[in-house]
């Protein structure tokens, strides 16, 4: 049920003298729901907002603007209007983390002189607001201002872009880095972080800056703001020239651009700039900000849209052995992929680069006959995806949608898009809308973070965006992974789901870890590889590692395989930021429950209490008592849980434990 309630009483609306010529400001203040967070929006000379959350600084007064061809937006405000609602109501889904998702917010809309309006919202979650245009004729966007102002010099965790991967254009990204963890004073002068983006606040709470709802619209970097206690924003200039390159001919290469970030329509909202606030950092792990505010689903009928786990081949090099076949990008191989999902209720394969011609993705290889093997999966009730390079596909979207898609495939990988400017962005929502015309799926890799394109076209069942296990194939020794991976829940994973590829079969040590990229291994032990499958948000998961050793490792196997990859409720129980993680997810009547740690050993009791009712029994996947010298040691446990429902657990170096309640 969905409540609006206009409020008058709690707008506050103050005179105060700025310090810009004693130019007299307006400020505007109001909460969220459980009036935890404050936010106050000063209106004159400039556009501020700050944030307060029960006494401690999020940001102070940040300002926001907007520069057209011929007018600066959020510069010299006259407001003719002010009005505030709530809203309470809940978002329904099948296709997530949880099946309702609770929507409730206070908001302030502001109506300025000179087309435009100002909306700011605030939730118990963080807060957000946008610009809003209004006025008939397109319009030039310059630049934006969006503003970050720390009460002093916080710490942080950012990625940065890697200027020797971006092709002589600073923009040109995979948007795969691990974390910088650097006070921002330190943040080296024009040096772009992608978003999301964890702050250190005082008090020990957290604040986490993304965006949400970017269509038609270049996405938001941050890099160091006019002081050192702050940030600020820079967004791609728009395309100027362009040409095929990159990585195998695959990728649109920028090779100038122009002096303005977006040409759009004068009527339209502009995305959303967001900041999530923790209490505790168990608070992030479940978070619904860029849901809650991204553009409700575009697909009328969306019961074709089944997510799953996919067996996938390019991370295992198609190293499968005790065949009597020579394994490679080949029918025969695929058959036998085919076979291990059936086996194993997996609901997909995918085909990866390889299985059609480089230059022209309607061109299959010879060694394949993409049809049986579509026909032979149909069979077995396996579906069959095709990976696909950005510049291939759109090059040939329409014809090669509609050919496969009669064919019987499921769904388009859609790898090294590498970009996120205006024209980019924008062939994310062609890509989408003309797959889901066409009951196709889509998997986004080389792509920026989720920012609600999965709720507004559902059939986008995950995108990259994170420094994932594909990177074990050329991972240096000296890289932190599940450092790494115990900060991702906190920060990439709040902004949504993500193709982070788990189930490596050969584990190591710190110490044994070295790169092999036909063969690789991975850092940490075997149940950080199963807690990955419960603890990160993935409606199209993949086994990254070969059927032959999942055949070997049957028990592991079968676990893995029982994990769902949507879910009908999450609740975070438990974690600390780059350290370690616990969180429960509900399918049914059953409970799934994983924690995930870095290279120190750790002793947790985990309180299922949270959780309500929950079955009596559990079968449990727990590090091994030598998983410190052998991370491929494990032990399963069946056991009762206790009337107190506290589970004492101990986790190995890089190590991991999941249960299954039912």
């Amino acid at each position: 049920m969905k409540t609006i309630k206009m409020i008058f009483g709690m707008l506050i609306a103050t005179l105060c003298t700025t310090q810009a010529l004693g130019q007299v400001a307006k400020n505007y203040v109001f909460t969220s729901p459980d009036k935890k967070i404050t936010v106050t929006v000063s209106a004159g000379k400039e556009l501020q907002w700050s944030v307060d959350h029960a006494g401690t600084v999020v940001i102070l007064p940040s300002t926001v603007s907007l520069q057209l061809q011929n007018q600066v937006l959020g510069s010299d405000v006259k407001v003719t209007k002010a009005s505030q609602q709530e809203v309470n109501h809940i978002i329904k889904t099948n296709l997530y983390k949880k099946a309702e998702v609770k929507d409730q917010y206070h908001e302030l809309l502001l109506d300025c002189k000179g087309g435009y309006q100002v909306q700011f919202r605030a939730y118990n979650q963080g807060v957000a607001y946008r610009f809003l245009l209004n006025t008939k004729d397109s319009v030039t966007i310059l630049s934006e201002q969006s503003s970050y102002v720390f009460a002093e010099n916080r710490t942080g965790y950012l990625p940065f872009i890697d200027p020797k991967r971006s092709a002589g254009d600073k923009y040109q990204t995979s948007f795969e880095n691990t974390y910088t963890y650097l006070p921002l004073a330190n943040t080296v002068k024009d040096s772009l972080a992608f978003l999301p983006v964890l702050i250190e606040l005082a008090d020990g709470k957290k604040a986490v800056i993304t965006e949400a709802d970017l269509e038609d619209y270049p996405g938001m970097y941050l890099k160091r703001g006019s002081s050192p206690q702050s940030l600020t924003s820079e967004l791609a200039p728009y395309p100027k020239t362009e040409k095929r390159g990159g990585y195998n001919n695959v990728q649109s290469v920028v090779t100038g651009r122009e002096n303005y970030i977006a040409k759009t329509s004068g009527k339209r909202p502009l995305p959303w700039r967001v900041i999530a606030v923790s209490k505790q950092d168990k608070d992030l792990l479940d978070n619904d900000l860029v849901y809650n505010l991204a553009a409700p689903s575009r697909v009328s009928d969306e019961s074709w849209i089944k997510p799953g786990k996919v067996a996938w081949d390019w991370w295992n090099d198609w190293n499968i052995s005790k065949v009597d076949f020579r394994a490679g990008i080949n029918t025969t191989t695929y058959k036998y992929y085919i076979d291990f999902a059936a086996a194993n209720k997996l609901e997909y394969i995918m085909l990866d680069e390889g299985w059609s011609e480089k230059a022209d993705i309607m061109k299959v290889i010879p060694d394949l006959n993409l049809k049986e093997i579509i026909d032979y999966g149909r069979k077995k009730n396996v579906g069959v995806w095709l990976w696909a390079g950005m510049y291939t596909l759109n090059e040939k979207m329409k014809e090669a949608y509609e050919h496969y898609s009669k064919m019987g495939v499921k769904g388009f990988k859609i790898d090294f898009i590498n970009r996120d400017d205006q024209k980019m962005v924008n062939f994310y929502y062609k890509a989408a809308r003309m797959a889901a015309e066409r009951k196709l799926l889509v998997d986004f890799h080389g792509a920026y973070k989720p920012t609600g394109l999965m709720r507004t076209y559902p059939n986008i069942l995950n995108f990259e965006g994170v420094f994932g296990i594909e990177s074990f194939k050329a991972l240096r020794k000296e890289v932190d992974f599940p450092g790494y991976e115990t900060l991702v829940p906190y920060i990439r994973m709040l902004a949504g789901p993500l193709d982070h590829t788990p189930g490596a079969m050969r584990n190591a040590t710190k110490k044994q870890y070295f790169t092999v990229n036909s063969m690789p291994m991975s850092q940490g032990t075997r149940c950080h590889q199963i807690a990955l499958y419960v603890t990160y948000e993935a409606p199209l998961n993949m086994l990254s590692d070969n059927p032959t050793v999942y055949m070997k490792e049957q028990e592991t196997t079968d676990f893995i395989a029982s994990v769902p990859t949507v879910f009908d409720a999450t609740v975070a129980l438990d974690g600390k930021v780059g350290e370690y993680t616990v969180l429960a997810r509900r399918k049914g009547n059953t409970w799934f429950v994983a924690a995930l740690n870095n290279w120190n050993a750790r002793d947790i009791e985990v309180d299922l209490s949270a959780l309500g009712k929950i079955p009596s029994g559990a079968v449990i996947m727990q590090d091994g008592i030598n998983a410190d010298r052998d991370a491929t040691d494990y032990k399963k446990l069946t056991l009762k849980i206790p009337a107190n429902n506290k589970l004492k657990i101990h986790m190995a170096p890089g190590g991991g434990w999941a249960a299954r309640l039912n």
